[in-house]
């Protein structure tokens, strides 16, 4: 089989707050991809980089009196710790805010205009003028237009599901400074995605460049008509300016993807590499980018149409996945299962997560859930009691009693055949990302060898003097099923592998020659290789991250922060709150609303009594999982009538929007009906 040039990224994580596991999911399932393409012996190259640029980290430096050079700087080594920290092995990390950023993202901006793709449009825009600065949707905050409700965002409405411009909301106000917004007018650059929309089409239909669940939702998008994208932002804005434009800056999602080729860029000019051999029209190599599904908009469409109008090659396919989940829930700081990389590794092995996440994962877009008690069992159970447990059992007899030295011939090489025919439907898996699938493949191979190793029963023929061979050749046995069992583990596990090439004694553990068994072969003294995850440490880990919280709840709210974002409102009187009447309602029914992008319909039950009320939550959550849950609701608000029915209450849920939406839960006891106080 000829080798392969592969080309891989991860999507950059902003340079704005720490790693935490659900970042680590992807890079985590990346790094597995990578580790098993070198493994096989092919040339893959990995490559990623902070994204460095924006209004939030503009702010942020701002608030903390520094420069946004100096904030970057500091979360780009904690980064680069924390993914060290989990062993992700990337050849180059590098920042967007770089002069191979600036020139690349400079000449592709170029190009597009020159081929008539950039236009100019004079649009309306909300504008501090406290601040004196433009606002981004997310930076205004007002009552929504359409619904009337209070608190709304200024792109769209978690109430009612309308979407507007920010310049449609009633008594806006902007989340910096608190003043009322202006309208100003500015003149803005966009590229004509809609140029591309036939390219577009075919290129995300064939070859297997997105997966299905990503092509079905680009076709929502192409049936509604592609849009022009505005690339551009207004002074004052942390980014690159654009070479033509004084005053006007490249909005983050043009340079951030432009990123990988600069962080490429950047490893090319160091090691001696042919950057357009992986990046030119006419490359041969193997390019891929995985990201999480929350931004297949950007990857799947916005890139691959910048690459094709610059003049460069397109992707071999562009993987998202799904969210993480902990015990059944999204991450919660008040529980401590927001958990950041850096309190993981204070308490735990980074491989645990690692294994753990593998057998979680597939090829598809599906959300995976940490649940911390499976976490611990399938941990102690598949790489401690079953992997690790093969080299302890056999490991001591062949050092005690054979003076380290292991058989000259296998007394079952049949078995240990069909171990090395295993290794191609394993391998077609881990090609397919179908990591939890090649995890069951190989932990049933462990127990393979385990059976073996308790029906051979050397413990009890160590006893007779005359059946010592025999022991040897049985330890010799299980010890080179537990080397195919770690080559195959390796991409997964590459420290825990590393002890085992240092105990087996031949060198790395290579794919393709785990057909040659180590005969008549000294081997090292076994040192346990891994120990049993203990529920205190998984609750001293959590503690730490409600701890972290609490350290964090009387600082000055940071200006990405929900707090700073969304600051509170003003004073009421007791008077005021008490005339609410919040009960406890159980979903008993919810669906989809036709027509609309943003609404569930939900059907309530206060104890006998039902109320229809429409959610602004579809976002965040499928119909289906809400069934049965309960809620909490307001019980006396008006009846309000929409276009899709009338809508008898409203369901409290917290969060900024979009996946970050979370609906009120009350703790086990509660029932519908009853009210809260």
């Amino acid at each position: 089989m000829s080798k392969r040039n592969l080309l891989v990224t991860s999507a950059l994580p902003y340079a704005n707050g720490p790693i935490h596991l659900g970042h680590l999911v992807e890079y985590i399932q990346t790094d597995i991809w990578v580790r098993f393409q070198r493994l096989r012996g092919n040339s893959c190259l990995y490559i990623c980089a902070d994204d460095a640029h924006g209004t939030p980290i503009m702010l942020r430096a701002k608030q903390e009196g520094i420069t946004p050079e100096t904030l970057i700087q500091r979360v780009w080594d904690d980064h680069k710790a924390d993914f060290d920290g989990f062993h992700v092995s990337f050849d180059n990390y590098y920042t967007t805010h770089s002069d191979e950023n600036r020139e690349l993202a400079s000449l592709i901006y170029s190009r597009l205009k020159e081929a008539g793709h950039i236009i100019r449009r004079t649009i309306s825009q909300a504008y501090d003028p406290e601040a004196e600065m433009f606002l981004p949707d997310r930076f205004i905050k007002g009552s929504c237009p359409n619904c009337g409700a209070e608190d709304q965002y200024g792109d769209s409405c978690e109430v009612c599901g309308a979407t507007y411009a920010p310049t449609d909301l009633v008594k806006p106000v902007s989340v910096i400074s608190g003043a009322q917004p202006v309208e100003k007018d500015s003149e803005h650059y966009f590229f004509k995605l809609g140029d591309f929309q036939d390219f577009l089409k075919q290129w995300t239909r064939e070859d297997g460049h997105v997966q299905t669940e990503i092509a079905s939702k680009l076709k929502e998008w192409f049936e509604s008509g592609l849009q022009d994208w505005d690339i551009s932002r207004d002074a004052p804005y942390w980014g690159f300016e654009i070479p033509d434009a004084p005053g006007k800056y490249f909005y983050v999602w043009l340079d951030a993807p432009i990123g990988y080729m600069a962080s490429f860029q950047n490893y090319c000019d160091r090691e001696g590499v042919d950057f357009q051999a992986y990046w030119g029209k006419e490359s041969q190599a193997e390019l891929y980018h995985f990201i999480g599904k929350d931004i297949a908009y950007f990857h799947t469409l916005f890139w691959p149409a910048m690459l094709e109008g610059a003049g460069y090659r397109t992707p071999t396919a562009v993987y998202c996945h799904g969210f993480l989940t902990v015990n059944g829930k999204k991450m919660s700081k008040s529980r401590g299962t927001f958990i950041k990389a850096s309190s993981y590794l204070n308490h735990l092995n980074p491989e645990y997560l690692r294994y753990y996440f593998a057998v979680k994962l597939g090829s598809g877009i599906d959300d995976i859930d940490l649940n911390l008690e499976d976490f611990a069992q399938r941990v102690n159970s598949d790489l401690v009691g079953k992997v690790v447990n093969i080299a302890s059992r056999c490991a001591g007899f062949i050092k005690k009693k054979f003076n380290g030295r292991l058989s000259s011939s296998l007394p079952d090489s049949g078995m240990y055949d069909d171990f090395v025919r295993s290794g191609e439907e394993i391998a077609r898996l881990y090609e397919a990302r179908e990591f939890g699938h090649a995890m069951r493949e190989i932990m049933a191979l462990a127990d393979v060898a385990n059976q073996y190793i308790d029906a051979a029963k050397p413990w009890v023929l160590i006893k007779d003097e005359a059946s010592a061979q025999e022991v040897q050749d049985i330890c010799t046995q299980g010890l080179n099923l537990f080397r195919i069992i770690m080559t195959y583990l390796k991409p997964v596990l590459p420290v825990t592998t590393a002890g085992a090439e240092a105990f087996l004694n031949a060198g790395e553990l290579n794919w393709d020659t785990r057909h040659l068994p180590l005969l008549d072969h000294a081997i090292e003294p076994f040192k346990p290789l891994l120990t049993r995850i203990e529920r205190e440490t998984i609750e001293n880990m959590l503690e730490e991250s409600k701890e972290h919280l609490k350290e964090t709840a009387n600082e000055t709210p940071r200006p990405d922060s929900p707090l700073a974002k969304d600051p509170i409102s003003n004073e009421i009187s007791f008077d005021d709150f008490a005339k609410l009447d919040l009960r406890i309602a159980r979903i008993v029914e919810a669906k989809q609303v036709e027509g609309a992008d943003k609404l569930l319909q939900l059907t309530l039950d206060l104890d006998g009594e039902t109320r229809n009320v429409f959610a602004g939550i579809k976002s965040a959550y499928d119909p289906e999982s809400l069934k049965g849950r309960l809620t909490v609701m307001v019980a006396n608000l008006a009846p309000r009538k929409m276009r899709f029915g009338l809508s008898e209450g409203m369901v409290l849920a917290a969060g900024p929007g979009g996946k970050d939406l979370f609906i009120l839960n009350p703790d086990e006891g509660a029932q519908p009906g009853m009210r809260v106080k």
